[in-house]
């Protein structure tokens, strides 16, 4: 299969990223020569068992956490769940859920199932956003109760960017004596996270949002945080999760996450700047197009940009001719005529929702790929919407 990268104008890095080059190396050696098993007792094993631990603590100091807080999972996904149906098991008396409606649908179907599992009476309360996608967090003091068995909130959204106050929240549940998760998988490595500093006690994330591969993740388990295993099976990740360690990957997502401390900065100043050339042109050249999402707090490297009365899909196919990768906030894509939730629970106009693209930059791209972006998709805008029976042209 030629996947002719060099061709690609690649920007749906929250969707997944391109494995850093300096990963792939790091991996290598144990997908050929290094393949013994981490946990086996003879030395050809226990050289593979440091290498994992050695990616521990580079993913822990990347998160500001003790490495023994860092247990290796297969995805964002499994973290997500172990965190949430641990915390229920922990506290079996404790009915409720406290979420929001723009959560990925790792918690959003995980949330749907368990309220509609009335054997067990669970209570889902999902908060609503603002205009902006912001939270009220006057509804959420009031949501938090005795009853609460656990909080899980993103730390940023994957589809607008937009950065949650979990520092915040996660103290408000502290007091309460309410357990707190937060999927940080498209924040890790964008903004700095200091856990040692926070009352969070579960944190999930992913490799493959921080150019490391696909298949592996991390669940944060805080010190002292009462844990039920999702897997259980041996002895593996100290109890916490069975099965053999994914070994590649794992040192593969410890080398990106020394990477992503480098490159903190270039993510915060460069990265970002290339987010706000593309937004600003975006907007400035293209008529009825809107921003959505709160235009401060928000990661460096996303956008999201509707363009009335088109639909993303179409737009996506007329990008692709181009080699313009990005993802549409519409979810027509998988069979619904429905737009996106996030946008839904933002109130985002149906004109507008079903036309939203989301652009998501890494240090990988350039300033000439946005200056081709900015040429091409004024004239892709107005081609659909001579087509669309809703435009009225000024």
């Amino acid at each position: 299969m030629n996947c002719p990268e060099k061709d690609v104008i690649y920007m749906d890095n929250n969707a997944t990223t391109k494995v850093a080059p300096e990963v792939v190396d790091a991996m290598m050696p144990f997908l050929t020569e290094c393949y013994g098993n981490p946990s086996s007792m003879h030395n050809f094993g226990g050289q593979v068992g440091s290498a994992v631990e050695k990616a521990r603590s580079q993913v822990a100091e990347l998160i500001g956490a003790d490495s023994k807080e860092i247990t290796f999972t297969s995805c964002g996904t499994e973290s997500d769940s172990t965190a949430i149906l641990s915390a229920l098991q922990a506290f079996p008396e404790k009915r409720h859920i406290i979420t929001t409606r723009v959560e990925h649908p790792a918690i959003k179907n995980l949330c749907e199932n368990l309220g509609r599992f009335t054997g067990h009476n669970y209570r889902v309360t999902r908060l609503q956003v603002e205009a902006d996608g912001t939270l009220d967090m006057a509804k959420y003091e009031e949501a938090l109760s005795d009853e609460t068995a656990i909080v899980s909130v993103m730390w940023a959204n994957n589809e607008t960017g937009v950065i949650f106050p979990v520092e915040k929240m996660a103290a408000m549940a502290k007091e309460r004596e309410v357990l707190f998760h937060t999927d940080a998988v498209q924040a890790v490595g964008k903004i700095p996270i200091n856990l040692a500093q926070l009352d969070i006690d579960f944190l999930s994330l992913s490799g493959h949002k921080l150019h490391a591969p696909k298949g592996v993740g991390v669940l944060y388990i805080k010190r002292g945080t009462p844990f039920v295993p999702f897997l259980a099976g041996g002895h593996q990740e100290e109890g916490r999760r069975g099965g053999t360690e994914n070994v590649a990957s794992i040192v593969g997502l410890g080398r990106a996450c020394t990477l992503a401390a480098e490159m903190m900065d270039e993510e915060n100043t460069r990265v970002r700047a290339l987010r706000d050339r593309l937004e600003e042109g975006l907007l400035a050249s293209v008529p009825k197009s809107m921003l959505n999402g709160i235009k401060e707090d928000r990661l460096p490297n996303t956008t999201n940009i509707s363009f009335e009365f088109v639909e993303g899909e179409a737009i996506l196919l007329h990008m692709d001719r181009y080699n313009i990768c990005a993802s549409s906030g519409s979810a027509c894509t998988s069979g619904s005529l429905e737009p996106s939730h996030v946008l839904r629970a933002m109130g985002v106009p149906f004109t507008a929702a079903h036309g939203s693209i989301r652009y998501s930059l890494s240090i990988y791209n350039t300033e000439a790929e946005v200056d081709f972006v900015l040429e091409k998709m004024p004239p892709i805008i107005a081609e659909l919407r001579e087509l669309s029976p809703f435009w009225k042209a000024d």
